[in-house]
C-alpha cells in the first residue's frame, strides 16, 4: 500500500476516527482545525453497536465503554395519557447489545487520543476556507500541500462541501448535569415524555468524563427552531413548571439547572449530497448528509464514513478507493435518512394528526412480530448492512 499525503478539516469525531484509522494505516496525516485547541462540540449522544465496533477498530473502545453508560432500552410515553408511543429494546437488559450513551467530551477524548497514538498531526488554529486542487487555503491566507487526499470532516458548516440542506422546524435544547440523588428512572433507559408532538421532554444517563467522575445525565428540551428567545424571556420557574407538568420524576434533574445559559440551543438540516467524492477529495460525515438526531445515528454515520474510506484506501489505489468509498455507504445512508425524514414529525412538529396515528396506530403495529425486530436493527445502524460492498456484510 503506498504512502499518501492526507489533510483532513475538521477535528470532530469523524475527521479524529479517520485521522486514527489512516495513521494507523502509514499514511501522514494532517488535521486542520479551526480552534486553537481540539474540543468537542455538540450533546450527549448514543454510539450505536455499528459505532462501537468502529471504536474498537481505531483503539478507543475500551476507554468509550469506561465512561459511557450502556442502555438496553428507548421509552417514550405520552406525558396525558400514560400510554407507550416508543419502545426499543436493544435485547435482554444486562445482554451484549445495547446502546453506549456517552457525554461528547468522553467520546472526543476516546478518539484524539487514537488518532494521536496512530501518529496523526494536529494543526489548530487553522479555518478551512477552500480547496484549491490539491491544496487547502485557509481563512488567514495562508495555503497547505500538496495532498493526495483531502477529507472534508467539518460539518455543517463546511466551506468545501456543496451541500444544501433544509432546516427543520424543530430543535432542542440540552445540558450535561450532574445525576441528583432524587432522581429515579428506570436504570440503562433513555426516557422521553411527550405532549402531542410539540412538547418533548428526554433524559439519559451520560456515564462519565476525564476531569469530572460525577455521574452524569443528559437533558433534552425540544423547541420550536425559532423559539429560544421565548423560552428564554419565560424564565427558568416556567420552564420547570411545565417539565413539571409533563414529568414529575424527571424534574430532579432539571432542577440542576440554575442559568439558561447551562442550556445549549441546537437546531437540525436534513440533506443529503449525492457526489460524496471527487478526484482527490472525499466528504464524510455532517459535511456530507445532515438530520435529526431522532434515530441517534449522527455521530454513527460519520465514523461509519470514515471506517468505509479507511477500508477501501486500504484496498485499492486513491481514485478507485474513493469510488468504493461512495458505493459502500451510499444505500445506507439513504435509508436513515429516509427514516429519519418520516419519524421526525411524529415526535418533533406541530401536527395534530401525526401524534394521533403514533399513538393509535403506528406504536400498536410496531408491537406485532417481526417489526420489533427490525426496529431493534434500525437503532442498531445494521438495518441493512453499513459498507457492504467493502466488507461483504
Amino acid at each position: 500500500m503506498t504512502t499518501l499525503e492526507i489533510a483532513i478539516a475538521g477535528a470532530g469525531i469523524g475527521g479524529l476516527t479517520a485521522a486514527a484509522l489512516l495513521s494507523r494505516q502509514g499514511h501522514r496525516v494532517r488535521v486542520f482545525d479551526r480552534f486553537e485547541a481540539p474540543r468537542p462540540v455538540g450533546s450527549g449522544l448514543v454510539i450505536q453497536p455499528v459505532g462501537q465496533a468502529v471504536l474498537d477498530a481505531i483503539g478507543a473502545g475500551a476507554e468509550a465503554m469506561a465512561r459511557g453508560a450502556r442502555i438496553w432500552r428507548m421509552h417514550g410515553i405520552e406525558a396525558d395519557s400514560g400510554r407507550t408511543v416508543l419502545k426499543v429494546d436493544y435485547g435482554a437488559q444486562g445482554g451484549a447489545r445495547f446502546g453506549l450513551a456517552i457525554q461528547r467530551p468522553a467520546l472526543f477524548d476516546a478518539v484524539l487520543g487514537a488518532a494521536r497514538s496512530g501518529g496523526a498531526e494536529l494543526v489548530a488554529g487553522h479555518e478551512v476556507l477552500a480547496r484549491d486542487e490539491r491544496f487547502l487555503v485557509f481563512s488567514d491566507g495562508t495555503r497547505a500541500g500538496p495532498f493526495e487526499l483531502v477529507i472534508d470532516a467539518s460539518g455543517t458548516n463546511s466551506r468545501l462541501s456543496p451541500l444544501v440542506s433544509t432546516p427543520l422546524p424543530f430543535g432542542a435544547i440540552w445540558a450535561t448535569v450532574p445525576r441528583p440523588a432524587g432522581l429515579e428512572l428506570p436504570e440503562g433507559q433513555l426516557c422521553q415524555r411527550y405532549r402531542r408532538a410539540d412538547r418533548m421532554v428526554g433524559v439519559m444517563p451520560s456515564g462519565t468524563r476525564n476531569g469530572a467522575d460525577w455521574e452524569a445525565t443528559t437533558i433534552f428540551w425540544s423547541l420550536p427552531a425559532r423559539g429560544y428567545d421565548s423560552w428564554r424571556r419565560a424564565g427558568l420557574s416556567a420552564w420547570r413548571d411545565e417539565v413539571a407538568s409533563l414529568w414529575p420524576e424527571a424534574l430532579p434533574a432539571f432542577e440542576e439547572v440554575n442559568d439558561p445559559d447551562q442550556m445549549t440551543f441546537a437546531t437540525y438540516t436534513h440533506g443529503t449530497l449525492r457526489a460524496v467524492a471527487s478526484p482527490g477529495f472525499a466528504i464524510i460525515g455532517d459535511a456530507a448528509h445532515r438530520a435529526s438526531p431522532q434515530l441517534g445515528q449522527g455521530a454513527n454515520m460519520a465514523m461509519l464514513d470514515a471506517m468505509a474510506l479507511g477500508l477501501a484506501l486500504e484496498r485499492f489505489p486513491v481514485e478507485e478507493a474513493l469510488r468504493h468509498y461512495r458505493m459502500a455507504r451510499r444505500w445506507h445512508v439513504w435509508l436513515y435518512q429516509a427514516m429519519s425524514r418520516a419519524f421526525t414529525p411524529q415526535y418533533q412538529s406541530d401536527s395534530r394528526v401525526l401524534p394521533v396515528l403514533r399513538d393509535r396506530a403506528l406504536y400498536p403495529l410496531s408491537a406485532v412480530p417481526p417489526i420489533p425486530a427490525i426496529l431493534t436493527r434500525l437503532v442498531c445502524g445494521d438495518l441493512i448492512p453499513p459498507m457492504a460492498s467493502l466488507t461483504g456484510r
